[in-house]
């Protein structure tokens, strides 16, 4: 089984403007609702198992939520069912935040 890597949100971003990755948050509809990361879809931790045929055969994959810890879970979850280049937003979209980096309203989250 391999493992995911922490990528931090200064190091998200330069990523995300140089390849081709998927973006996945994992909060519930309530936190969505305040805002998303450009580019990303949502899908609830609670629905990983049941949705994970959507992102796993994806290049990248970076999970993300509130401060980190239910993005870990997501991650380690689709690593040990055979995703590759799995990673995991480091301090979540609080981070991401702190960093000054933007957000859209949910409905603009999967446009580039």
């Amino acid at each position: 089984m391999s493992a995911y890597s922490e990528i931090s949100a200064n190091d998200l971003f330069t990523l995300m403007e140089n390849q081709a990755l998927l973006l996945v948050d994992v909060r519930n509809d309530d936190e969505v609702a305040r805002g998303i990361i450009s580019g990303a879809i949502h899908i609830p931790l609670a629905m990983l198992p049941a949705q994970l045929n959507l992102v796993s055969n994806k290049e990248k994959l970076v999970f993300y939520c509130h401060s980190g810890i239910r993005s870990a879970h997501a991650a380690a979850f689709a690593c040990g069912n055979g995703c590759k280049n799995v990673f995991n937003l480091s301090g979540g979209i609080l981070a991401w935040g702190k960093a000054g980096l933007p957000f859209v309203a949910k409905g603009e989250g999967n446009k580039k």
